[in-house]
């Protein structure tokens, strides 16, 4: 897998952020991987918080995976803020929850998710998804060019 792009993983809960680490190595991405843990920090990460500059070179990032139910601004929200910027609006985004409500799907898609992927709750299951996103957002998917 491409190594040299950065994952930022946007989950507040320590258990689903070792989880996630964990079903990625076991799928050999050696990527390196960014933790948010929560929803002001994700913004300041990709946009800065004066708006500005992020603490991500964007032409680096490879996806973002990005749960919704997060503190200070939730994963909804995270993302209207990262489309309506025009530095970030291509940047692929990948809902990463365990929300199995429709408003949160229908929200996601409407606010410019690439994707939608439930958290399995079963460890094999959680992995094979991890495989499945790793070789899709990090091997196969050609990523757009970024806005400077």
């Amino acid at each position: 897998m491409d190594d040299k792009r950065i994952v930022l993983l946007v989950e507040d809960n320590p258990d689903d952020e070792a989880l996630t680490l964990r079903a990625l190595k076991k799928n050999n991405i050696l990527n390196e991987v960014v933790v948010a843990r929560d929803g002001a920090e994700a913004l300041d990460y990709l946009l800065g918080s004066d708006g500005k500059s992020g603490r991500i070179r964007l032409d680096q990032l490879a996806v973002v995976l990005l749960d919704l139910k997060l503190p200070k601004v939730n994963g909804l929200e995270v993302l209207r803020r990262v489309r309506a910027d025009p530095r970030t609006r291509r940047l692929p985004i990948v809902v990463l929850t365990s929300s199995k409500e429709e408003k949160d799907l229908v929200g996601a898609y409407d606010s410019g998710a690439n994707s939608y992927v439930q958290k399995p709750v079963e460890f094999a299951a959680f992995v094979e998804a991890a495989r499945h996103l790793g070789l899709y957002w990090l091997v196969t998917n050609a990523p757009p060019p970024m806005t400077r």
